[in-house]
């Protein structure tokens, strides 16, 4: 995710931190200063803001340890002002798989609440008026700060299992939609109830709490991609990279200037190349490195070239494709026959694949 800053690994996963999250701390310290507060009590707030958020990271880290026991890694972990979000290199497709791994999230802060029930002296508050709450949360302690995390991983557990995408009661309801219908039935059904859930927040939002009014476009948009997802997979399922293989493509050599890659893309349609020398390809040429470099094409293309790149065959699925494409970051992958260049995939073409399909698909009355 762009504009993330990297904050280390925890489990041999790294963990990042989006610059959005800054806003969210400026935004606790404006508000304790405006309903009075001193130092101290910000000083409260931000530490309480940070340990909830290490709750979220350990939330995640739920996910991602169901996950890999289904032989599923996640890449990194990345903390926004509305939450956490584990990059798994794939979802879970099986229902009882995703159940798990949704539910395992949501699992890790119940746990937190019971070791903090253990802690809390709820006894000692029960019987306490309005005021003498109040008058509690207004004044920085230790008490008051276990009671705070222990209501926040309570608020977490029943917020994530709304049935929203992309919340985990999404993925619930999904996971329990999936042994009655196939994912992509089952998908667009949970992402249609998400979206009318978002209309919910956003009244909410408009009437009380401005925050609703950004969880409702966040809920509303990541249901519309999550099924939008699900609905590109379930087309390409059964269908090969052969039958949407790029082969009219032209070739790189690793001396050529920047210039001749440069003419091609204004000549015609094509953005990334494949370099080759003595009929073996040797390295990549991208779209993005042609940009930021088109200010020197006199520069010999193999000194700007990638050399370490994914390839597929023209036998694999197109589902692998965008797997790959996803998992390197990649959009343009070399195909090969063995050893022989037969041509290229760009999720650009599978996108008009996609469409295409869409189109021959015969109507249904």
């Amino acid at each position: 995710m762009k504009g993330a800053l990297v904050l280390g690994r925890l489990g041999g996963i790294e963990i990042k931190v989006h610059w959005t999250f800054s806003l969210l701390l400026i935004w606790v310290l404006f508000s304790t200063f405006k309903q009075g507060g001193d130092t101290a009590m910000a000083l409260f707030n931000t530490i309480l803001v940070l340990v909830l958020f290490f709750c979220v990271v350990l939330h995640e880290l739920g996910h991602s340890r169901m996950a890999r026991r289904f032989g599923i890694q996640t890449r990194s972990i990345t903390l926004l002002p509305i939450g956490g979000v584990a990059s798994l290199e794939r979802m879970p497709e099986k229902p009882n798989e995703e159940l798990a791994v949704a539910l395992a999230g949501p699992a890790v802060n119940v746990l937190i609440a019971l070791l903090l029930l253990f802690v809390v002296p709820l006894g000692t508050y029960q019987g306490f008026t309005a005021a003498q709450w109040e008058q509690f949360f207004a004044t920085p302690s230790l008490d008051a700060f276990l009671v705070y995390l222990l209501m926040a991983n309570i608020l977490l557990v029943l917020f994530n299992l709304i049935p929203a995408f992309p919340m985990d009661g999404g993925r619930v309801l999904r996971a329990l939609l999936g042994f009655s219908f196939n994912r992509a039935k089952a998908t667009d059904i949970a992402a249609r109830l998400g979206q009318a859930v978002s209309f919910i927040f956003l009244i909410l939002g408009l009437l009380f709490n401005p925050f609703l009014v950004i969880i409702a476009i966040f809920v509303f948009f990541g249901a519309y991609t999550e099924n939008k997802m699900v609905q590109q997979d379930y087309q390409l399922r059964g269908h090969l990279i052969r039958e949407a293989l790029l082969t009219d493509i032209t070739l790189l050599h690793p001396t050529d200037p920047l210039q001749k890659a440069i003419e091609t893309i204004l000549k015609g349609t094509e953005k990334d190349f494949i370099v080759s020398l003595d009929g073996k390809v040797v390295g990549l040429l991208l779209n993005k490195v042609i940009l930021e470099n088109a200010s020197q094409p006199e520069r010999p293309i193999e000194d700007l070239m990638v050399r370490e790149y994914p390839v597929l065959e023209p036998d694999s699925g197109l589902k692998e494709a965008i797997q790959l494409m996803a998992s390197h970051q990649q959009k343009f992958i070399p195909v090969l026959q063995g050893e022989t260049l037969v041509g290229a995939i760009s999720s650009e073409n599978i996108s008009e694949f996609i469409l295409l399909k869409a189109g021959l698909k015969p109507a249904t009355p």
